[in-house]
């Protein structure tokens, strides 16, 4: 889907570039099961008809619970690392890593949230605009699993209804296989279709599905971007009737609104 008109912005890595719609992992609970952009996102891609979006940071809060690795998925993410000597994030921290989809540049903010209760109080103000919450557990830990409801909750306060993306994330699936691994799978499929969100399982230790994930992060909240920025752009275009968009010379306020009929249809 790359366009032979000039780039926007500087190139990113290759891994960063993404054509064609990621998967998701599981169709039992996934927000989308289409497999290519919309149309309307495919044409503005291809004609550079995408506004500002190029320049758009979108926000993603990743949280859950202490020790679920929610640092360590980023940090494979973003830096390729494993550090196994983990130290708890106080407060928050972020990350902004850039993405080409679509030939069209764009950028997420991934924020980093302290699962200690003691700094909830200061995460919660970071939650606000997010455009995605990832909520993360230990497969290998039922009761982080459940703590997960409540982290949803708490980011979803801060932000308007039906406004985020919202994925339910099972980390260290190096560390379960067979009926165990499938197990935890189906209890966490379940809660991510009572959450109305997506469920990937990963591995910050080898990076399974990690890259998957977040391509996949990224183009959904991207291609809303796109599509709400061409709402946008259509709604505000002036309209035919709109009124005192051509004034007679001389004419005051005053007249111009005497002469508008009471009511105007849409066109």
């Amino acid at each position: 889907m790359r366009s032979f008109l000039t780039p926007l912005g500087p190139p990113v890595s290759r891994d960063r570039v993404i054509t064609t719609f990621p998967k998701w992992y599981t169709p039992d609970a996934c927000l989308q099961l289409k497999e290519h952009f919309h149309g309307q996102v495919s044409t503005a891609c291809q004609l550079r008809n995408t506004g500002t979006i190029g320049l758009k940071i979108s926000k993603v809060v990743v949280v859950g619970d202490l020790y679920v690795g929610k640092t360590s998925l980023i940090h494979r993410f973003c830096k390729n690392v494993f550090d196994r000597d983990y130290k708890a994030t106080i407060g928050v921290d972020f990350e902004i890593e850039r993405f080409e989809i679509a030939g069209i540049p764009y950028s997420l903010q991934i924020w980093d949230t302290a699962g200690q209760e003691k700094f909830k109080c200061i995460a919660s103000a970071y939650y606000r605009g997010a455009q995605v919450i990832i909520t993360a557990f230990d497969l290998t830990d039922v009761k982080t699993l459940d703590h997960t409801r409540q982290w949803l909750e708490d980011a979803l306060r801060e932000n308007e209804a039906g406004s985020c993306f919202i994925f339910l994330v099972g980390t260290k699936k190096d560390l379960l296989s067979g009926a165990a691994c499938e197990q935890a799978e189906a209890e966490a499929v379940h809660l991510a279709n009572e959450m109305q969100a997506e469920y990937w399982s990963v591995s910050a230790k080898t990076g399974e599905n990690v890259k998957a994930f977040f391509s996949r992060v990224a183009a959904l909240a991207f291609e809303q971007s796109v599509l709400q920025d061409l709402e946008k752009r259509h709604s505000t275009q002036p309209q035919v009737g709109d009124g005192d968009l051509i004034r007679m010379e001389g004419s005051s306020t005053e007249t111009q609104d005497s002469k508008r009929p009471a009511s105007l249809g849409c066109c």
